[in-house]
């Protein structure tokens, strides 16, 4: 059965994201394997330096790199990411599922903090993935991936 992970920077804290989470976790569910794993985020200080905020990229990077393995095909959000339309989502789905299996690894979806991704992280993945070219709050994020994966699995009709 496909293995899907979802690496996150922080907490939700919110009572109603983490709710729409679980709700769209428990459909994903029927479809496959899935699991959230939550790396610690870094404090910012208001009016950080940029170097401040390289340094709290590196490390949120680091703690995200550690959890992903070689065999992982692995999607980075990123707003400056490419945009699908909903029938291309599910196609590539499935094709990214496709792919991590066939190496005997998962399809890892990456969420970052309030800061983004280290270009580590976005140059370990093979696709970089805009929802939009608004910006979400991560917790809002980490909701709109789950409904999009559910709603993909759904419409491939098929375990995966």
């Amino acid at each position: 059965m496909t293995e899907i992970r979802i690496i996150c920077v922080g907490k939700v804290k919110e009572p109603h994201y983490r709710k729409g989470i679980d709700h769209f976790l428990k459909m994903i569910r029927r479809k496959c394997t899935v699991s959230i794993l939550e790396c610690p985020d870094q404090p910012t200080p208001d009016q950080a330096s940029q170097a401040v905020e390289k340094q709290i990229l590196q490390v949120e990077g680091e703690r995200i790199l550690s959890r992903i393995r070689r065999e992982d095909y692995v999607v980075a959000l990123c707003i400056d990411g490419k945009q699908y339309s909903s029938e291309e989502w599910t196609l590539l789905i499935r094709k990214w599922t496709d792919r991590a299996a066939s190496s005997g690894g998962a399809l890892v979806f990456v969420i970052g903090g309030s800061l983004g991704l280290s270009d580590a992280v976005v140059r370990r993945a093979a696709v970089k993935l805009s929802f939009s070219a608004l910006t979400f709050p991560h917790q809002m994020m980490r909701m709109i991936l789950c409904e999009q994966l559910a709603r993909a699995l759904e419409q491939s009709g098929t375990m995966m």
